[in-house]
């Protein structure tokens, strides 16, 4: 199994990795598409399935189909900019399609939310239509957002092709591990770590440059935050929720020089790290998806406690803490989903947790056993959470759950690490028990807000 890091933490926009990342990419794939076949449509249609076309508002689903359209990509786009060519849009209702020039395209004509149809394969999915002057259809082709911002077509998630973007579930790296038990073998027999295992695959892929791309993610991460701490004003959306990061930043450095600091103030720090980046996320900031953009700030919320708040870190411990991580990551996402729209926050906030909760482990010196052990008891410990974003933002609960995973993944490590690596549940058992629950999980506690907190609780 070769799932690469890089891969798994991709840099994108908020607010989600399933429904605003993997439509762009998806819009883009399509135009690609367009310009191999030479086809010149008068108008291209989009239409949304399931849980894209639920949540879709909300998660700016419309916004990331026309700037894939415009052939941007979520690594590069600038979230400054978008407003005034939205603003553009709506007032000219043109697009410059790359290959295919400038083309009408009206929103509320040319993006249509199917609230009463899915499409087979994932809850996920979406239609590109490339049509005539007439008309008449020149091209058709459906992608699915399977999670993470992976995206994959019709061919693609029935297994036939090889995937153009994301995971490639190959033999050819020297530790093909494709769950835990195999991991820990091929850990045991090699006398490697988890992250060194994880570093000779990437290697074997020809990522020659792993420390520097790793670096790299960790200082978008940490600007993330840094942004987080000093945004202020209201979020997007109808909920008017405020920001407070900020805040509980300022309250945390005034109280920083207190002789007789509260014995959970760690706990603060963790959920304040965690809060500035999903504020980030819900406001459509650069963030890295890790792994999903509604489970964005868990991840950086734990490096950042480790490498500002624990005795000795280094940079070798980061970059262990992000290599094992993706390897917990990777045995997840081979083995159940990551995706809310597949399972339920479960796969979101709880895969994050775990991949928290092993990475924080590896960098305080864990055995591969105790890196298990830790990743199981944070999983464990999420099992059967539900996705139900109030008015398909994702704001409420989807910020403060990721503060609560960040903590989580500390407690697990710290736990784990107090033991021998010996433990009753198997990381392999939670995956497969998580993966189990998603399928018996109805639809309307799975990223569609049609059920949980998303019914109960009025918007106002």
């Amino acid at each position: 199994m070769f799932l690469s890091v890089f891969e798994l933490f991709k840099v994108g926009i908020g607010p989600s990795s399933s429904h605003t990342v993997g439509p762009m990419v998806a819009a883009k794939r399509f135009v690609e598409r367009l310009g191999r076949e030479k086809l010149q449509p008068a108008r291209i249609q989009c239409e949304l399935y399931g849980s894209l076309a639920f949540t879709g508002k909300g998660h700016a689903t419309d916004t990331a189909i026309i700037l894939g359209l415009l052939g941007e990509r979520p690594q590069t786009v600038s979230p400054e900019h978008i407003p005034a060519r939205l603003e553009k849009l709506a007032r000219q209702k043109t697009l410059s399609v790359p290959g295919c020039g400038i083309l009408p395209f009206d929103c509320e004509r040319d993006i249509i939310f199917q609230f009463r149809e899915t499409l087979p394969a994932h809850a996920n999915g979406m239609k590109f239509s490339a049509l005539g002057s007439g008309g008449d259809l020149l091209l058709a082709a459906i992608y699915y957002s399977v999670g993470g911002g992976f995206v994959q077509n019709e061919s693609e998630i029935s297994g036939r092709v090889e995937v153009e973007e994301g995971p490639r579930f190959q033999a050819d790296v020297p530790h093909p591990f494709s769950n835990a038990t195999k991991m820990l073998e091929m850990g045991r027999a090699s006398g490697l770590s988890i992250a060194q295992m994880k570093r000779d695959n990437e290697r074997a892929r020809g990522a020659s440059d792993v420390d520097a791309r790793l670096d790299e993610v960790w200082q978008i991460m940490r600007a993330c935050i840094d942004r987080g701490l000093q945004g202020k004003g209201r979020l997007p959306g109808a909920l008017k929720v405020e920001r407070r990061a900020a805040k509980l930043y300022q309250q945390l450095l005034a109280e920083s020089g207190n002789n007789r600091p509260e014995p959970h103030l760690a706990m603060d720090w963790l959920s304040v790290y965690a809060i500035a980046v999903n504020e980030e996320n819900a406001a459509g900031g650069r963030i890295v998806t890790a792994p999903t953009n509604g489970a964005a700030g868990v991840i950086p919320s734990v490096l950042r406690y480790y490498s500002d708040h624990c005795n000795d870190p280094g940079q070798q411990g980061v970059r262990d803490f992000l290599l094992t991580a993706a390897a917990i990551g990777g045995v997840i996402r081979h083995n159940a989903s990551i995706s809310g729209a597949e399972v339920g926050c479960q796969g979101e906030v709880g895969s994050a947790s775990a991949m928290a909760a092993a990475g924080f482990a590896a960098a305080n010196g864990a055995t591969n056993e105790q890196i298990e052990n830790a990743a199981e008891i944070a999983l464990e410990h999420h099992l059967g959470m539900t996705c139900d974003p109030i008015g398909g933002l994702v704001q409420v609960p989807c910020i403060e759950r990721n503060a609560l995973g960040a903590v989580k993944a500390v407690t697990a490590a710290s736990l784990a690490l107090r033991g021998n690596g010996s433990h009753f549940v198997p990381l392999d058992s939670c995956i497969e028990t998580m993966r189990q629950t998603g399928l018996d999980m109805k639809a309307r506690y799975k990223e569609t807000s049609r059920g949980g907190l998303a019914v109960n609780v009025v918007e106002c």
